[in-house]
């Protein structure tokens, strides 16, 4: 079941109160987990079962994403707004130094907040920041259609589409090598949490001069990259490998740029061998 908190945080003109909705389940270390733009926390279904078994699994609607409302005015979607923002939340459920897991903008959040020493482990699946300017720009271009498509295409039409194989690859194979996996349901769902994130185009835009170029000492770090991801090419694990000399590349064959549906036991044990 979603559960929202309150807490304060810091904005040009004073603390301000945001939201964030989350789910909880499971028992050990906790584990936050971090969802990718225009998701929602319902991308890591696949694998929360596997997780909750060995951890405190805390799977996270970031601000402006899902069901949590939009940062309060004066704050930033880039990392420098957000990563004060997850310190808080992490704050007010009284997680100290969780660990981490993130795709996409939220494997880009995992690895800031590492940086940050906020976490003590990180693993970051096919994550932003480490692109050439050719690379974010066709990425952009195809997150921007997705959006599009969302803001376009009626309910109804999804929900018929949803239905079929054939409709949900049309739907969603951008970001997954094995749309078929997805129920239905599931596809209505993240169609719906990308028409409406409030979020997006300000993420978005701050992302245009995003780099990430810090490393990422003394804690396990672990890079993770599907072998068919569309969206952002699997060669930039390698150049974060450079960035991040000590973390562990890890290859996700056969899977896009959201994995935990193509492969949810392969991802899940990534995730639990790092946070070891």
């Amino acid at each position: 079941m979603t559960e929202k908190i309150s807490f304060a945080v810091d904005t040009p003109s004073g603390q301000r109160t945001t939201e964030v909705h989350y789910e909880r389940v499971g028992d050990g270390e906790p584990l936050v987990l971090l969802h990718g733009i225009g998701h929602h926390l319902q991308a890591w279904d696949p694998v929360v079962g596997v997780l909750a078994a060995e951890r405190d699994v805390i799977a996270v609607d970031l601000p402006g994403f899902g069901a949590s409302p939009a940062l309060p005015d004066g704050v930033a979607y880039d990392l420098r707004g957000v990563t004060p923002v997850l310190r808080a939340f992490f704050e007010a459920l009284g997680l100290d130094r969780p660990h981490v897991a993130g795709n996409s903008l939220g494997g880009i959040l995992a690895l800031a907040l590492g940086h940050e020493k906020l976490v003590r482990s990180v693993t970051a699946l096919s994550p932003g920041g480490f692109w050439t300017e050719a690379e974010r720009r066709w990425a952009f271009g195809m997150l921007t259609g997705m959006r599009q498509g969302a803001l376009r295409l009626p309910e109804r039409a999804v929900a018929a589409l949803a239905r079929t194989a054939a409709g949900r690859a049309a739907l969603v194979s951008t970001i997954y090598t094995r749309p078929g996996r997805r129920s239905p349901d599931a596809v209505v769902a993240e169609t719906r949490a990308l028409r409406e994130a409030t979020g997006f185009e300000a993420t978005l835009a701050a992302g245009r001069a995003v780099r990430f170029t810090h490393d990422v000492p003394d804690m396990p770090v672990t890079i993770a990259w599907g072998t068919g991801d569309r969206l952002l090419l699997p060669r930039q694990g390698v150049r974060a490998k450079k960035v991040i000399p000590g973390a562990r590349l890890v290859r996700l064959p056969g899977c896009g740029h959201v994995p935990m549906s193509d492969d949810p036991a392969l991802v899940a044990r990534v995730i639990l061998d790092t946070s070891r």
